[in-house]
């Protein structure tokens, strides 16, 4: 997706890409017949993504894809408010960018509110008052009460949805890979899912998920960008406004991987070799307006002539100005001169003391000396002014310079450029490639006091017996955007490898499309199972029973519970 200049030097250009309005759609008659098609929303922290649950390249694809992020300047309207594709550089209005999730919990449901407008005037339903189409939305593992609560009160009273489902996206994603590859229904399994904001160690056992044993880590996307801006900007302090933190997203993208030895591939960037050949240069954009060239004997004559008539005028400048202060100072010391003529001794001495002067003959002395003064800078300024009249008609370099000669100018070589101005605007990314990645497993490295995925999943496997242990390692489930760096699954079997006791056995597996794979999970689930049946939340249920039932906080719910293959069932999470 990068285009790449040099092969042997691996010159890359930022693609700095620019969004574009998303086109609002007509909705088919194929969503409304016979009765009105699920709409499949995944709320993700980073890109949310909305479509139909129906069947079909067209159709069965999401049909929005945009950044979960809205602009709106304090005390502006409303309808002025950007949202998604429609802010087409987000870095002019990074300062105004407001997001309806902390962390990966939605806590602003104004934003979330804005959010769901967005999506349903763009998918083409315009009913008056009401959403005639069921929901599907994902959701964050164990997520808050009063976070279900506050999105239910939003779409069946604002909204006026008939249907509502909830589900965790790992879960969906692991749901879809298994119906694609047409593998046997998972009843025992890991999964480790990495989003923009945090990652997560999701178990599930004999088909429901164990939200018990449901653990965090607080290291996502969002984290791995602000540290490889930090890396680059510390490096580059003369670059600090190019490395912008969309570009650091571009670059974990495009750019980097994990290393399955981290240290080892460490040791590899101390070879000089190695550097050359994997090291990536970022070309930032630069303007070729000030690079030095060849200089012609034309540009040299013209500039030295400039500079002379500079130094002339400045010259000319300072004798007027020495000229007019000894001028006044004569005309001073004349005034007291005129006093003893006039008989004004008392007064002439008060003058002489000021002076510092002790007689009258000092006084007609110092007098003489600063008229000849005077006189001398009158006729160098006259002198001055007739010798600029032949610069204006003619160079005049010669007259003035008499070492200067058309011999000279012709003997001597073009002046080459010694700075490049294009490498100077290069970013060289070498072992920052591998060390974004790595604070997944060592979140230490941007000062996060917390365990590393691995060693998080190893303290999940620790709360199992023998034989479970054994059956979640066998099903290892990795999903997420976060995950989709080269190397990902390699290093994870490696940790794997080390943690599991001698001769145990493992499996780790891909999702296909681990980005969105969520969504297609969603979309198949709904086509399974319309709504109305289990795991769907009507709004009579709604009306009757509230957002929630009135259950007991610490109870891990099984009302319903959350099965790997019903995973959007109402239940109540710890």
């Amino acid at each position: 997706m990068t285009s790449k200049i040099d092969t042997t030097c691996k010159i890359f250009y930022f693609q700095d890409y620019k969004s574009s309005p998303d086109p609002i759609f007509e909705i088919s008659a194929e969503c409304l017949q016979p009765s009105p098609v699920p709409i499949i929303i995944d709320n993700g922290s980073f890109q949310t993504r909305a479509g139909w649950a129906c069947k079909g390249d067209e159709l069965g694809a999401p049909r929005l894809l945009f950044k979960s992020v809205a602009a709106r300047s304090r005390g502006a309207a409303r309808s002025e408010t950007q949202i998604g594709n429609d802010i087409s550089n987000l870095e002019p209005v990074r300062w105004l960018l407001k997001s309806q999730f902390d962390r990966n919990v939605v806590v602003n449901f104004e934003i979330q509110e804005l959010m769901f407008d967005y999506i349903f005037s763009h998918l083409g339903v315009v009913n008056e008052g009401s959403v005639e189409h069921p929901i599907v939305l994902t959701e964050a593992p164990c997520n808050p009460l009063h976070s279900r609560q506050m999105m239910s009160e939003l779409l069946f009273e604002c909204y006026r949805v008939p249907h509502v489902s909830y589900g965790i996206d790992g879960l969906y994603s692991l749901y879809y890979n298994n119906t694609l590859s047409d593998l046997t229904p998972l009843h025992t399994g890991i999964v480790l899912s990495s989003g923009y904001h945090c990652s997560h160690i999701l178990p599930v056992i004999n088909g429901r998920l164990d939200a018990a044993n449901c653990k965090r880590v607080n290291v996502g996307g969002s984290q791995a960008a602000s540290y490889l801006q930090r890396l680059l900007q510390l490096k580059y302090p003369g670059h600090l406004a190019a490395v912008t933190l969309s570009r650091m997203e571009e670059l974990l993208h495009e750019h980097s991987y994990t290393a399955t030895d981290y240290h080892q591939e460490l040791e590899k960037w101390r070879s000089v070799e190695f550097y050359e050949q994997e090291v990536h240069r970022m070309q930032l954009p630069f303007s070729a307006k000030g690079l030095g060239g060849v200089v012609s004997v034309e540009e040299r004559q013209e500039r030295r002539t400039q500079q002379l008539r500079r130094l002339q005028e400045i010259n000319a400048r300072r004798r007027e100005e020495k000229l007019q202060q000894d001028q006044e100072r004569l005309d001073k010391l004349l005034t007291v001169q005129e006093l003893l003529e006039d008989g004004y001794l008392e007064q002439f001495h008060k003058n002489l003391v000021q002076l510092n002067m002790d007689s009258a003959e000092e006084l007609q002395s110092y007098i003489n000396k600063l008229s000849l003064v005077v006189e001398q800078g009158r006729q160098r300024l006259l002198q001055a002014s007739e010798m600029e009249q032949p610069m204006d008609e003619g160079d005049g370099v010669t007259e003035m310079d008499p070492d200067f000669s058309e011999e000279n100018t012709e003997t001597e070589k073009p002046v080459q450029p010694v700075f490049n101005m294009a490498e100077y605007h290069q970013l060289f990314v070498g072992t920052e490639r591998l060390r974004v990645s790595e604070i997944l497993f060592q979140p230490s490295l941007i000062g996060e006091d917390q365990m590393g995925m691995m060693e998080t999943l190893q303290y999940v496997l620790a709360r199992y017996t023998p034989e479970q242990q054994e059956a979640l390692a066998r099903n290892v489930f990795l999903t997420g955007g976060n995950l989709q760096y080269p190397g990902m699954k390699e290093r994870i079997e490696r940790e794997l490898l080390a943690m599991r006791p001698f001769q145990s056995h493992f499996q780790v597996m891909m999702a296909s499309r681990p980005a969105v794979d969520a969504w297609y999970g969603a979309r198949d689930w709904a086509l399974e199972h319309p709504p109305g049946g289990e795991g769907w939340i009507s709004r009579q249920d709604y009306d009757e029973k509230g957002a929630h039932p009135p259950v007991p906080r610490r109870l891990v719910g099984n009302r319903r519970s959350l099965h790997v293959f019903v995973p959007s069932c109402k239940w109540a999470p710890c």
